[in-house]
Formats: structure tokens, C-alpha cells, sequence
């Protein structure tokens, strides 16, 4: 099994964030360094132990078992059937596959909404359950109270600003959110607050790649973008996107480094025309 070599930084031989082959977690207080830094980092979504275990050897530091695991892996057309026992089972299985990443794990619709302590019920089963080391939730003003309430309780949180997907019925779709003075401003003070409130990251979905670099350079904790432009501290993706295994349209922000589905479809219709053919298995596959 191939490793990657942990680079080191210009001014010390701290290793990087990314990259690292240490089987010490990655903990917030790595990813506030690397802040401090300056270091750009990726981050990917993982749904199971197979595929975090090889974003996990590729030196993925940040894995995020995202509720969009509706869209690309449970069959959903949005975010919002995804349920918490469906997301336990996944992070768990995340957070088996992994030595080094640090494992985030979403809070679905409908579990925290009601207030701090339906999230701090939620988030506690995740922590504890399934072993993750963060939550993320989405939303401003409105889940500042669930951010504070789970930092102070010792539970490390990921906000989750801009186009938040829980929210698709509300915005009637997909579009860029931040536009305009008025709305860029009001999302620049949700980002100051969920720093104030503890976040210790915060994901840009969406965004003007203006405003995004703004609120990345008036904030103490790294931005995560996706689709908000290059100068966010770290980028997501969803691994299904990044790799090529989504059928169809991508959104405009997605770049596929492989085309994991035309090699999947290849292999399987090479298996099912050797097994139509007699061709598989053969002796060398048999036991006698």
C-alpha cells in the first residue's frame, strides 16, 4: 500500500495538514494551525469504510460524511429524507475505514432544528455512536444557539453557510446565494457569529468567489469552499462528483478527476459477457 509523504512547511518541520501519514487523528486544533499557516487543504465526502480508508491513504485529512449521501448513495432526491440512524451507520463505518482523517459527520434535517437540545441529543449519539470527531450544521442566525450550546458541551462544530441543501425547498432550488450588498452583507455577519458562537470551520457553499475571500480574510477559522471560488482556506467535494461516478450533470463547480462509472460500467459488462460466454470462470477459478 502506497503512502504519502508528509510535506513539511517552509518555516518548520511541523508536518502538514495534508498529506501526513501519522496514525494520530487530525484534531480542530491541526486545522486551526494550518490556518495560521496559510496552508490550503482538501476535504472529501465518504459514505464507507472502502473508500475512507483510500482518502484516508491518499492523505485526505478532513472526511465528511455529508448528507448529501441522499443524493449520490442512499437514492434520495434531495438531502431531506436522509435520516440520523442512516447517518450513524455510515460514519461509523467512515470512521472504521480511517486512521488519520478527522471524521465530520452531518447533522440531517430535523435533527436539531427544534433547539440546543434536541442538537445536543443528536450530535452526543453521533460522538458517541459512531465514533466522529466534529459535527457540521447548516444554518446562520437561526442554529446559532445549537453551534454554542455543542461547543460549550466539548463537541467540535463545522458550520455550513451560503447555499445550505436542508434548506432546497425554501430557496426553491439551487441558486448562488450572497448576491447583492444586502445579502452578502447578512452573510458575512452569519460567518462572524458562528466564529463567535465556536465554529471551528466554516463551509461556503455557493458564494460569490468575492465574498467568499472576504469573509475568509476577516475570520479566524478556516473556510471550506465549494463553489465559492479559489481563495477559501480548504475546497470540498462530493467523491462521487470529484471521481466521476455521478451520472449526468455536474454542477458548474465540479471537476472530475476520474471517470470511476465508465470503468465500473466497463468492468461489469466485461464479467457479464464472460459469464453469457462461458468464458469465466475457468480452471485456474475452479477447486477440485
Amino acid at each position: 500500500m502506497t503512502q504519502v509523504k508528509a510535506a513539511q512547511t517552509p518555516s518548520d518541520s511541523t508536518p502538514r495538514l495534508y498529506g501526513g501519514t501519522g496514525t494520530r487523528r487530525v484534531t480542530v486544533r491541526d486545522i486551526a494551525a494550518a490556518k495560521q499557516r496559510g496552508e490550503k487543504w482538501p476535504m472529501l465526502t465518504a459514505y464507507d469504510a472502502l473508500t475512507a480508508s483510500a482518502f484516508d491513504d491518499a492523505g485526505i485529512p478532513v472526511l465528511l460524511v455529508g448528507d448529501s449521501a441522499g443524493n449520490c448513495h442512499l437514492g434520495y432526491d434531495t438531502t431531506v429524507p436522509v435520516t440520523v440512524e442512516e447517518l450513524l451507520v455510515l460514519s461509523s463505518a467512515v470512521v472504521r475505514g480511517t486512521r488519520r482523517a478527522l471524521v465530520v459527520s452531518d447533522l440531517p434535517f430535523g435533527s436539531y432544528q427544534e433547539g440546543p437540545v434536541q442538537a445536543l441529543r443528536t450530535a452526543t449519539r453521533f460522538m458517541k455512536e459512531a465514533g466522529s470527531g466534529a459535527i457540521k450544521l447548516e444554518g446562520g442566525e437561526r442554529t446559532l444557539p445549537q453551534t454554542s450550546a455543542l461547543v460549550q458541551a466539548g463537541i467540535p462544530v463545522m458550520a455550513h453557510l451560503g447555499l445550505t441543501p436542508q434548506s432546497v425547498h425554501a430557496f426553491g432550488g439551487y441558486p448562488v446565494q450572497g448576491r447583492g450588498e444586502e445579502a452578502a452583507q447578512r452573510l458575512l455577519n452569519d460567518a462572524k457569529a458562528a466564529e463567535s458562537a465556536g465554529a471551528f470551520a466554516l463551509v461556503l457553499e455557493l458564494v460569490p468567489a468575492e465574498l467568499a475571500a472576504q469573509i475568509t480574510e476577516q475570520l479566524r477559522i478556516p473556510t471550506i469552499g465549494i463553489g465559492a471560488g479559489p481563495d477559501c482556506d480548504a475546497q470540498v467535494l462530493v467523491w462521487t462528483d470529484m471521481a466521476g461516478m455521478t451520472a449526468g450533470r455536474t454542477p458548474r463547480f465540479v471537476k472530475r478527476y476520474a471517470d470511476m462509472r465508465g470503468a465500473l460500467t466497463e468492468a461489469a459488462t466485461a464479467f457479464a459477457q464472460d459469464v453469457a460466454g462461458g468464458a469465466y470462470p475457468t480452471e485456474e477459478h475452479s477447486f477440485h
